[in-house]
């Protein structure tokens, strides 16, 4: 089968786009004859790193997917072959401590498509088949593929995490990346007021198109400033960001007392000042988050088909165009998701 594969680490010279052997199908497990997939900054690191992460070279790319079902046991009360599906990509053991009481997303020994194990940048990828979820109805692959990641982190930041009420403002750091984008959407629908920053006019005037209360030009902009002056001196009760270091001050400040601030990603350092006097004078609380559970990807699927959200898109590549796709990708000029078509309807 066709696969994006790394063969080492240290640029886009060690990813290569070639043949690769079809995928075992274990007992329990399902083969997914992939559609499309989409872009994560993960991607970015297996490439350039790796640091961290076991496993072994070569390593086919890729997290997230919507396909169809290929093969599967005989008697799967669920999943029958031809049935669009969309992907969990964290394969949780099953049987450490925090899988026992429901929390795969925390497993000890939590293997990750295209990190841990092969992933989803192939025609075919297998995995159990408690990790493969009917596809909601009207999605595109592109679209559907994108709720498997982007989607998913952002609904356990703010809901799990964040417990967001509909009464409350969130402001959104980066928008225009995919989990940022997904906190607004997921944060819209479910009645709160969002703030938005980018250093990029034309991605606020796309978010405010969407939705978005206020934006903010964290290039021209104090931000914690605009959003002390947007709600009147208060703050924002939720913070989402997955930026890290260069905004962490003014997520800090941008905080009503008592307030929350999730985070699932460091992209631009991760060792800010702590600011532990503000945090205990304001009793702020800070939350890390990765992905989600089995049952909040159930929760997400059934929320964004009653709301009609779909996942934004930036561009489609074609499966050969690997290398074009993950610079689009790494230069952050994206808005929505960078998608890879593996496959034709």
């Amino acid at each position: 089968m066709k696969a994006v594969y790394i063969t080492g680490h240290g640029g886009n010279e060690v990813v290569a786009v070639g043949e690769r052997p079809l995928p075992p199908r274990a007992p329990g497990e399902v083969l997914v004859r992939v559609r499309a997939a989409t872009l994560n900054r993960v991607d970015l690191y297996m490439r350039d790193s790796g640091a961290g992460i076991t496993h072994r070279l070569p390593q086919i790319m890729g997290l997230d997917a919507a396909g169809t079902v290929e093969a599967v046991d005989e008697g799967e009360p669920l999943l029958r072959p031809g049935q669009p599906v969309v992907l969990h990509p964290g394969v949780a053991c099953g049987r450490c401590e925090f899988c026992r009481r429901g929390e795969g997303v925390l497993c000890t020994r939590i293997a990750y498509l295209g990190e841990h194990r092969d992933g989803t940048l192939a025609e075919f990828v297998g995995l159990p088949a408690r990790n493969v979820f009917p596809m909601p109805e009207g999605f595109s692959w592109a679209e559907a593929a994108a709720l498997g990641v982007n989607h998913l982190t952002a609904w356990r930041m703010l809901f799990t995490k964040g417990r967001l009420q509909p009464w409350e403002t969130v402001l959104v750091f980066g928008i225009g990346g995919g989990v940022s984008l997904a906190a607004l959407q997921l944060a819209r629908a479910a009645g709160a007021r969002v703030i938005v920053t980018s250093r990029d006019d034309a991605k606020l005037a796309r978010a405010t198109a969407m939705g978005a209360a206020h934006a903010v030009n964290g290039a021209r902009q104090d931000v914690a400033k605009a959003v002390m002056d947007f709600t009147g001196g208060r703050g924002v009760d939720l913070v989402i960001e997955n930026v890290g270091q260069a905004v962490w001050g003014s997520a800090m400040k941008s905080l009503v007392r008592g307030g929350r601030l999730v985070t699932c990603g460091a992209t631009t350092g991760d060792q800010p000042p702590a600011d532990i006097r503000r945090i205990f004078i304001r009793q702020l609380q800070i939350l890390g988050s990765t992905l989600g559970d089995l049952h909040e990807f159930a929760a997400l699927l059934d929320f964004v088909q009653r709301h009609g959200i779909r996942p934004v898109i930036d561009s489609t590549w074609a499966l050969d165009d690997a290398h074009a796709a993950l610079d689009r990708l790494a230069s952050g000029a994206q808005f929505g998701k960078v998608a890879v078509a593996v496959a034709e309807d």
